[in-house]
């Protein structure tokens, strides 16, 4: 089963960093952060997400698990 998340990080990304977050929302937010939501479907995937962050040198602010009501 999926899970949404939303990942805060600093920084805005360029278009062609952002494609590589296919399948995800990317919002670049006034604050200068970028905002990447969307789900997926395990905490494999997740990590995964995240050390591409890490690989990018990006810096994480916050990664955000949406429950399910």
């Amino acid at each position: 089963m999926n899970q949404r998340y939303e990942i805060t990080i600093c920084g805005h990304l360029t278009s062609q960093l952002a494609a590589v977050f296919d399948g995800m929302q990317v919002t670049c937010l006034e604050n200068g952060n970028t905002r990447i939501t969307g789900d997926l479907p395990d905490q494999s995937a997740l990590y995964g997400l995240l050390m591409r962050l890490r690989d990018l040198g990006m810096t994480l602010i916050s990664v955000n698990l949406y429950k399910e009501k």
